[in-house]
């Protein structure tokens, strides 16, 4: 598998992008603003994630990051809405310092996102995953139907970005590539691949992404690549009509990258829409200008949107 493509199955990117895996020289770094954190009134353990709870009243919601990311990327979220929602927002096995899953990492993430709504028995939550997250959010609200109250996927979608062609036969061996490359994948050529990510795909501003690099490289390698690998394999829309919950996607779109010069935002927004149309209830809504980390490049905007999105459960 070419590099370019690995970097961006690594970092989940949207369908319409293609990476470049270029070296970098390592930035300076000062004070990283991403990495400070809110203090969450209770830190525990469920199963194999670690959980924060932000919040006591009103609706829970269950945070769900993407891949390799951490508590961090949800800073903006959790600021808006911790006074009115209790936020659970977890850290999944491997990813921002964890230890690294054992088995499966999509199906023990997957199970264990349902242990946490039973262990807290939390009612009807609002699931919010980004990338990664937003697929094991489809996941769980298959599984649990009644029992999810609504789901927002930001840049996630049921089939992994790209393979939405792949013939079934075909994914189990584009797994096993994925997991063979990070294998034998160099440390220092796989962080200048990360800051390149996010410098060309990640986030509109290049400070940030130099920022957050650093958080990104503190989750298990290898983790990363089982994750991709679980994901390559896995093709959840002939599930989607077991879904009951309303599902929104947001979906970003920057007009200046390059793999996007030929389309508008309304062509991605539809291409999402074919790709989550077994969905009973479902819609899909474009933030502009905005990358990957659209929580990142936009957090007001999302918060707009998320908020209408709460307010209607």
């Amino acid at each position: 598998m070419k590099a370019a493509l690995l970097l961006t199955l690594a970092l989940g990117a949207a369908p319409f992008a293609a990476a470049q895996a270029q070296s970098a020289a390592p930035a300076t770094q000062s004070a990283n603003r991403f990495a400070a954190s809110i203090k969450p009134a209770e830190t525990f353990e469920s199963g194999t994630l670690l959980v924060e709870r932000h919040g006591s009243k009103g609706r829970p919601v269950i945070l769900i990051p993407g891949l390799a990311s951490g508590p961090w990327v949800w800073q903006d979220v959790i600021r808006q809405f911790k006074d009115e929602f209790t936020l659970y927002v977890v850290t999944l096995p491997g990813f921002d310092g964890r230890p690294a899953p054992t088995g499966e990492p999509f199906e023990g993430a997957r199970a264990a996102l349902g242990g946490l709504i039973a262990q807290r028995k939390l009612n009807k939550p609002i699931l919010v995953g980004h990338s990664l997250g937003g697929t094991l959010a489809y996941a769980v609200a298959q599984d649990l139907g009644n029992g999810i109250g609504g789901v927002v996927a930001l840049d996630g979608l049921p089939v992994f970005p790209g393979t939405e062609n792949m013939p079934p036969a075909q994914r189990p061996q584009a797994a096993q590539r994925v997991r063979d490359t990070m294998a034998v994948n160099d440390p220092n050529a796989w962080a200048a691949q990360q800051r390149q990510y996010m410098r060309g795909q990640g986030v509109l501003d290049i400070g940030k992404a130099d920022d957050i690099t650093p958080l990104l490289l503190r989750s298990d390698r290898a983790a990363v690549g089982a994750y991709v690998a679980d994901a390559l394999a896995l093709d959840l829309r002939p599930g989607l009509e077991k879904i009951t919950a309303p599902v929104l996607v947001v979906a970003p779109f920057y007009q200046y990258d390059g793999a996007q010069d030929t389309m508008t935002a309304d062509d991605k927004v539809a291409h999402y829409r074919s790709l989550v149309e077994g969905i009973p209830s479902v819609e899909v809504v474009p933030i502009a200008p905005s990358r990957h980390f659209l929580m990142i490049d936009q957090p007001l905007v999302l918060a707009g949107i998320l908020r209408r999105f709460f307010d209607r459960r």
